[in-house]
Protein backbone atom coordinates (compact mmCIF):
# COMPACT_ATOMS: atom_id res chain seq x y z
CA UNK A 1 0.00 0.00 0.00
CA UNK A 2 1.03 3.68 -0.50
CA UNK A 3 0.77 6.63 1.65
CA UNK A 4 -0.99 8.11 -1.44
CA UNK A 5 -3.26 5.45 -1.71
CA UNK A 6 -4.16 4.10 -5.59
CA UNK A 7 -4.24 6.92 -7.84
CA UNK A 8 -7.80 7.77 -9.65
CA UNK A 9 -8.31 6.42 -13.44
CA UNK A 10 -8.80 9.14 -16.21
CA UNK A 11 -11.83 7.58 -17.22
CA UNK A 12 -14.14 5.94 -14.42
CA UNK A 13 -16.21 2.88 -15.30
CA UNK A 14 -17.87 2.05 -11.80
CA UNK A 15 -17.96 -1.49 -12.32
CA UNK A 16 -13.96 -2.21 -13.78
CA UNK A 17 -13.35 0.17 -10.63
CA UNK A 18 -14.87 -1.26 -7.82
CA UNK A 19 -13.68 -4.58 -9.14
CA UNK A 20 -10.01 -3.64 -9.20
CA UNK A 21 -10.33 -2.74 -5.98
CA UNK A 22 -11.85 -5.57 -4.22
CA UNK A 23 -9.23 -7.87 -6.56
CA UNK A 24 -6.59 -5.89 -4.50
CA UNK A 25 -7.55 -5.30 -1.37
CA UNK A 26 -10.85 -7.25 -0.47
CA UNK A 27 -9.51 -10.25 0.87
CA UNK A 28 -6.10 -8.58 2.46
CA UNK A 29 -6.58 -8.18 6.78
CA UNK A 30 -10.26 -6.58 7.45
CA UNK A 31 -10.72 -5.06 3.59
CA UNK A 32 -10.89 -1.38 4.66
CA UNK A 33 -8.54 -0.42 2.15
CA UNK A 34 -10.85 -1.56 -0.30
CA UNK A 35 -13.84 0.25 0.91
CA UNK A 36 -13.00 3.23 2.55
CA UNK A 37 -9.52 5.24 1.20
CA UNK A 38 -8.50 3.15 -1.57
CA UNK A 39 -4.81 1.31 -0.90
CA UNK A 40 -4.17 3.87 1.95
CA UNK A 41 -2.16 2.61 4.94
CA UNK A 42 -4.20 0.87 7.78
CA UNK A 43 -4.09 3.19 10.57
CA UNK A 44 -5.58 5.63 8.37
CA UNK A 45 -8.59 3.42 7.10
CA UNK A 46 -9.02 2.35 10.78
CA UNK A 47 -9.31 5.82 11.93
CA UNK A 48 -12.08 6.32 8.91
CA UNK A 49 -13.46 2.93 9.60
CA UNK A 50 -13.85 4.22 13.37
CA UNK A 51 -15.14 7.61 13.33
CA UNK A 52 -18.33 6.07 10.70
CA UNK A 53 -18.76 4.12 13.25
CA UNK A 54 -18.93 6.82 16.27
CA UNK A 55 -21.36 8.33 13.66
CA UNK A 56 -23.55 5.54 12.94
CA UNK A 57 -23.67 3.83 16.17
CA UNK A 58 -27.29 5.25 17.62
CA UNK A 59 -29.35 3.93 14.01
CA UNK A 60 -27.28 0.73 14.15
CA UNK A 61 -28.86 -0.65 17.10
CA UNK A 62 -31.82 -2.81 15.93
CA UNK A 63 -33.78 -5.43 17.18
CA UNK A 64 -33.63 -9.10 16.41
CA UNK A 65 -35.68 -10.16 13.23
CA UNK A 66 -35.16 -6.27 11.98
CA UNK A 67 -34.90 -6.44 8.23
CA UNK A 68 -31.88 -4.47 7.13
CA UNK A 69 -30.80 -3.60 3.43
CA UNK A 70 -26.83 -2.87 3.33
CA UNK A 71 -26.48 -0.73 0.00
CA UNK A 72 -22.76 -0.98 -1.46
CA UNK A 73 -21.79 -3.61 1.29
CA UNK A 74 -18.38 -3.57 0.15
CA UNK A 75 -16.91 -6.95 2.22
CA UNK A 76 -19.84 -6.50 4.72
CA UNK A 77 -18.24 -4.73 7.66
CA UNK A 78 -21.69 -3.22 8.41
CA UNK A 79 -23.72 -6.41 7.60
CA UNK A 80 -21.64 -8.44 9.78
CA UNK A 81 -22.07 -5.98 12.49
CA UNK A 82 -25.72 -5.74 12.58
CA UNK A 83 -25.81 -9.61 11.68
CA UNK A 84 -24.73 -10.22 15.30
CA UNK A 85 -27.03 -7.87 16.98
CA UNK A 86 -29.92 -10.09 15.79
CA UNK A 87 -30.79 -8.18 12.08
CA UNK A 88 -31.77 -10.08 9.04
CA UNK A 89 -29.45 -8.57 6.81
CA UNK A 90 -29.13 -8.30 2.56
CA UNK A 91 -26.30 -6.80 1.31
CA UNK A 92 -25.87 -5.99 -2.23
CA UNK A 93 -22.61 -4.40 -3.81
CA UNK A 94 -21.56 -3.70 -7.91
CA UNK A 95 -18.68 -6.18 -7.32
CA UNK A 96 -18.76 -10.29 -8.04
CA UNK A 97 -15.57 -9.72 -5.59
CA UNK A 98 -16.73 -8.27 -3.15
CA UNK A 99 -20.02 -9.99 -2.74
CA UNK A 100 -17.73 -13.59 -2.64
CA UNK A 101 -15.40 -11.96 0.21
CA UNK A 102 -18.13 -10.54 2.44
CA UNK A 103 -20.21 -14.04 1.99
CA UNK A 104 -16.60 -15.40 2.95
CA UNK A 105 -16.24 -13.58 5.90
CA UNK A 106 -20.39 -13.81 7.11
CA UNK A 107 -19.31 -17.31 7.05
CA UNK A 108 -16.37 -17.25 9.23
CA UNK A 109 -18.00 -15.24 11.77
CA UNK A 110 -21.06 -17.59 11.92
CA UNK A 111 -23.37 -15.37 10.71
CA UNK A 112 -24.39 -16.79 6.92
CA UNK A 113 -27.57 -17.65 8.38
CA UNK A 114 -28.45 -14.31 8.62
CA UNK A 115 -26.97 -12.59 5.80
CA UNK A 116 -27.45 -12.85 2.12
CA UNK A 117 -25.50 -10.91 -0.48
CA UNK A 118 -26.32 -9.99 -3.83
CA UNK A 119 -24.74 -8.18 -6.70
CA UNK A 120 -26.37 -5.59 -7.67
CA UNK A 121 -26.05 -1.83 -9.02
CA UNK A 122 -27.33 0.40 -6.88
CA UNK A 123 -29.30 2.35 -9.69
CA UNK A 124 -30.88 -1.32 -11.07
CA UNK A 125 -31.52 -1.85 -7.59
CA UNK A 126 -33.54 -4.98 -6.63
CA UNK A 127 -33.52 -6.73 -3.70
CA UNK A 128 -36.87 -8.01 -2.35
CA UNK A 129 -38.06 -6.47 0.93
CA UNK A 130 -39.37 -4.38 2.08
CA UNK A 131 -36.77 -3.27 4.78
CA UNK A 132 -36.98 -1.84 7.99
CA UNK A 133 -33.85 0.21 8.00
CA UNK A 134 -31.70 0.40 4.25
CA UNK A 135 -27.95 1.74 4.97
CA UNK A 136 -25.64 3.71 2.91
CA UNK A 137 -22.82 4.60 3.45
CA UNK A 138 -19.90 6.68 1.37
CA UNK A 139 -22.19 5.07 -1.80
CA UNK A 140 -23.43 8.15 -3.18
CA UNK A 141 -20.28 10.25 -3.42
CA UNK A 142 -19.28 7.70 -6.32
CA UNK A 143 -22.29 8.16 -8.30
CA UNK A 144 -21.55 10.76 -10.71
CA UNK A 145 -23.55 10.35 -13.35
CA UNK A 146 -26.73 12.96 -12.10
CA UNK A 147 -29.35 9.80 -14.02
CA UNK A 148 -27.62 7.36 -12.09
CA UNK A 149 -27.46 8.76 -8.60
CA UNK A 150 -31.11 9.88 -8.85
CA UNK A 151 -32.37 6.21 -10.21
CA UNK A 152 -30.40 4.77 -6.79
CA UNK A 153 -31.92 7.35 -4.39
CA UNK A 154 -35.32 6.33 -5.96
CA UNK A 155 -34.77 2.70 -5.64
CA UNK A 156 -33.42 3.07 -1.96
CA UNK A 157 -36.72 4.59 -1.33
CA UNK A 158 -38.78 1.88 -3.17
CA UNK A 159 -36.98 -0.95 -0.43
CA UNK A 160 -37.54 1.12 3.00
CA UNK A 161 -40.85 -0.23 4.93
CA UNK A 162 -43.51 1.79 6.19
CA UNK A 163 -42.00 3.53 9.16
CA UNK A 164 -38.91 2.45 8.24
CA UNK A 165 -35.70 4.00 8.38
CA UNK A 166 -32.83 4.86 5.66
CA UNK A 167 -29.92 5.89 6.77
CA UNK A 168 -27.25 7.38 4.66
CA UNK A 169 -23.73 8.71 5.16
CA UNK A 170 -22.10 10.61 2.24
CA UNK A 171 -19.37 13.55 1.96
CA UNK A 172 -21.64 16.21 1.97
CA UNK A 173 -19.82 19.87 3.36
CA UNK A 174 -21.98 22.71 3.83
CA UNK A 175 -20.23 24.97 1.07
CA UNK A 176 -18.57 24.13 -1.93
CA UNK A 177 -15.63 22.15 -1.55
CA UNK A 178 -13.95 19.96 -4.75
CA UNK A 179 -10.36 20.13 -3.58
CA UNK A 180 -10.95 16.44 -2.83
CA UNK A 181 -12.91 15.17 -6.22
CA UNK A 182 -11.38 12.84 -8.14
CA UNK A 183 -12.76 11.04 -11.48
CA UNK A 184 -14.12 8.59 -9.12
CA UNK A 185 -15.40 10.89 -5.84
CA UNK A 186 -17.29 14.04 -5.50
CA UNK A 187 -18.07 15.79 -2.29
CA UNK A 188 -21.83 17.64 -3.28
CA UNK A 189 -22.78 20.04 -1.14
CA UNK A 190 -25.33 19.26 1.19
CA UNK A 191 -28.23 21.15 0.04
CA UNK A 192 -27.87 18.85 -3.25
CA UNK A 193 -28.28 15.69 -1.53
CA UNK A 194 -31.55 17.47 0.62
CA UNK A 195 -33.40 19.05 -2.69
CA UNK A 196 -32.59 15.22 -4.20
CA UNK A 197 -34.20 13.22 -1.13
CA UNK A 198 -37.05 15.31 -1.62
CA UNK A 199 -37.47 15.51 -4.63
CA UNK A 200 -37.47 11.34 -4.60
CA UNK A 201 -40.12 11.60 -1.95
CA UNK A 202 -37.79 11.41 0.72
CA UNK A 203 -38.86 13.11 4.30
CA UNK A 204 -35.54 14.66 6.19
CA UNK A 205 -35.64 13.24 10.25
CA UNK A 206 -32.25 14.41 10.99
CA UNK A 207 -28.61 15.27 10.34
CA UNK A 208 -25.45 14.70 12.09
CA UNK A 209 -21.94 15.43 11.70
CA UNK A 210 -19.09 13.26 10.64
CA UNK A 211 -15.38 13.99 10.84
CA UNK A 212 -15.78 17.60 11.97
CA UNK A 213 -12.09 17.80 12.37
CA UNK A 214 -10.42 19.54 8.99
CA UNK A 215 -6.66 17.95 9.05
CA UNK A 216 -7.07 14.88 6.76
CA UNK A 217 -9.51 16.35 3.87
CA UNK A 218 -7.10 19.63 3.85
CA UNK A 219 -4.00 17.78 4.21
CA UNK A 220 -4.86 14.79 1.09
CA UNK A 221 -4.55 16.84 -1.87
CA UNK A 222 -1.26 17.38 -1.25
CA UNK A 223 -0.06 14.16 -0.29
CA UNK A 224 1.21 13.30 -4.08
CA UNK A 225 3.42 16.30 -4.01
CA UNK A 226 5.24 15.54 -0.69
CA UNK A 227 8.05 12.85 -0.07
CA UNK A 228 7.20 9.41 1.12
CA UNK A 229 8.93 9.77 4.69
CA UNK A 230 7.25 13.62 5.07
CA UNK A 231 3.51 12.14 3.85
CA UNK A 232 3.73 9.44 6.30
CA UNK A 233 4.77 11.79 9.22
CA UNK A 234 2.05 14.10 8.07
CA UNK A 235 -0.89 12.01 7.48
CA UNK A 236 -0.18 10.14 10.71
CA UNK A 237 -0.12 13.34 12.60
CA UNK A 238 -3.81 14.58 10.99
CA UNK A 239 -5.11 11.16 11.98
CA UNK A 240 -3.83 11.51 15.78
CA UNK A 241 -5.31 15.18 15.70
CA UNK A 242 -8.31 14.55 14.14
CA UNK A 243 -9.49 11.58 16.29
CA UNK A 244 -10.17 12.80 19.91
CA UNK A 245 -11.61 15.76 17.90
CA UNK A 246 -13.99 13.41 15.49
CA UNK A 247 -14.94 10.96 18.64
CA UNK A 248 -15.72 14.13 20.85
CA UNK A 249 -18.06 16.79 18.57
CA UNK A 250 -18.37 14.86 14.84
CA UNK A 251 -22.28 14.33 15.83
CA UNK A 252 -22.90 17.13 17.02
CA UNK A 253 -20.78 19.93 15.02
CA UNK A 254 -22.86 19.55 11.83
CA UNK A 255 -22.40 22.31 9.78
CA UNK A 256 -18.65 21.83 9.90
CA UNK A 257 -18.20 18.51 9.29
CA UNK A 258 -17.13 17.40 5.44
CA UNK A 259 -19.56 14.14 5.99
CA UNK A 260 -23.07 14.11 7.25
CA UNK A 261 -25.18 11.19 7.99
CA UNK A 262 -28.62 11.68 6.77
CA UNK A 263 -31.84 9.64 8.70
CA UNK A 264 -35.05 9.58 6.24
CA UNK A 265 -38.05 8.28 5.72
CA UNK A 266 -40.94 8.00 3.26
CA UNK A 267 -42.64 11.55 2.96
CA UNK A 268 -45.60 9.52 2.97
CA UNK A 269 -44.99 8.73 6.62
CA UNK A 270 -46.90 11.32 8.41
CA UNK A 271 -45.62 13.66 11.04
CA UNK A 272 -44.37 11.69 13.63
CA UNK A 273 -40.45 12.62 14.86
CA UNK A 274 -37.99 9.82 14.30
CA UNK A 275 -36.63 7.74 17.73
Amino acid sequence: MSTRGIPAPELYHPSVYWEDRARRFAAEGDGLAAVCAYGMPGFYNRAIHFTQRLALAPWLRVDAGTRVLDVGCGVGRWSRLLAARGAEVTGVDLSPTMIGEARRRAAAAGLAGRCRFLVQDSAALDAGGPFDLVLGVTVLQHILDPQALRAAVERIARHVAPRGRIVLLEAAPTAFADHCDSTVFEARQRDVYLRLFADCGLRLRGITGVDAAPFRTLLLPHLPHLPRHLAIAALAAATALSLPIDALFGRFAVERSWHAVFLLQSSCEGDDHAH
